[in-house]
């Protein structure tokens, strides 16, 4: 299954994450499919890009998110 995740990058006490497609059952910053964005928790508010066309896509062809990358799409208006 397909699923649309992200993978921690970063320092220490300091993390960014890329949104990314990957096989749920690759480790969390294994191999993925597809980068579509980034989320910096640090800022405030938060710092979202994701690629609307690319995550919509996704969607649409099954991919399903995490509890958290839904709360982010709502967030960016995507879902």
């Amino acid at each position: 299954m397909v699923r649309i995740r992200l993978k921690r990058i970063g320092k220490k006490k300091q993390p960014f994450y890329r949104v990314v497609v990957a096989d749920q059952r690759e480790a969390r910053n294994g191999k993925f499919i597809e980068e579509i964005g980034y989320f910096n928790p640090l800022t405030d508010p938060n710092d979202i890009k994701i690629d609307e066309e690319k995550a919509k896509k996704w969607l649409a062809d099954g991919a399903q998110p995490t509890e958290r990358v839904r709360s982010i799409f709502r967030e960016a208006g995507i879902l």
